[in-house]
């Protein structure tokens, strides 16, 4: 019996999660080298990302170089999450807060503009920030935002003061697989309390925390 050859709307498909793929795994990557890497035409591939950056897939900077969408990261993170995220941040958080004595959280992005808190483990003072797990805060602007946003510092943290509550500073260090963020680690420190040493003390906490869990999902380890 003859072989038959794929529909050309699965081959599409195919070619489509090919180009996903190479994306993810070389971003930021040109149009030309994505395209050399699945062996496609650049025009073929050029029709195949706009499709990919209008679900929010993949992202095309300034540059127009091609990494990893806002959809595409946060179907990421929800693959890790609820379960396995969070299993795999526990002892790291517990380390956090031994070293610290402040609460820290475990956040994801939930869609364009929002991230999620997932988890905690509150610290040991009196004064504390107390649970905010499934509440949403803003990407714009806040610690957290920005280390999920990737514009933490390689191998660093970000510290915001008093945004999306007076009086608090948080630090945030993002949580890296895949070449982007999948998760954030962060401490939210009431600002009386938040001298420069614990600063810095929570920052080191917060990025040996978060090297290991992106270690352990395949990401480097700093």
């Amino acid at each position: 019996m003859p072989a038959t050859s794929a529909p050309a709307s699965t081959r599409t498909v195919d070619r489509a999660l090919e180009l996903l793929a190479a994306v993810t795994d070389h971003a930021p990557v040109t149009l030309t080298d994505a395209a050399r890497t699945v062996d496609l035409p650049a025009s073929t591939a050029l029709r195949l990302l706009r499709s990919l950056e209008l679900s929010g897939l993949v992202a095309r900077d300034e540059a127009g170089l091609y990494r990893p969408g806002p959809r595409l990261i946060q179907l990421g993170a929800r693959a890790f999450t609820r379960e396995p995220l969070v299993r795999l941040a526990h002892d790291p958080m517990e380390e956090v807060v031994r070293r610290t004595g402040e609460s820290v959280y475990l956040a994801v992005q939930a869609d364009a503009e929002t991230a999620v808190y997932l988890a905690i483990v509150e610290g040991t003072h009196s004064v504390r920030h107390t649970s905010w797990v499934g509440r949403t805060v803003p990407l714009e602007g806040t610690a957290v935002g920005r280390a999920l946003r990737g514009q933490a510092p390689a191998g660093g943290h970000v510290l915001v003061a008093d945004t999306v509550e007076p009086d608090v500073t948080a630090l945030s260090a993002p949580v890296m697989a895949g070449g982007v963020a999948a998760g954030a680690l962060s401490t939210l420190v009431p600002a009386y309390r938040c001298t420069e040493e614990l600063a810095q003390r929570c920052a080191a906490a917060l990025v040996d925390a978060t090297a290991q869990m992106s270690q352990a999902l395949g990401g480097p380890a700093s």
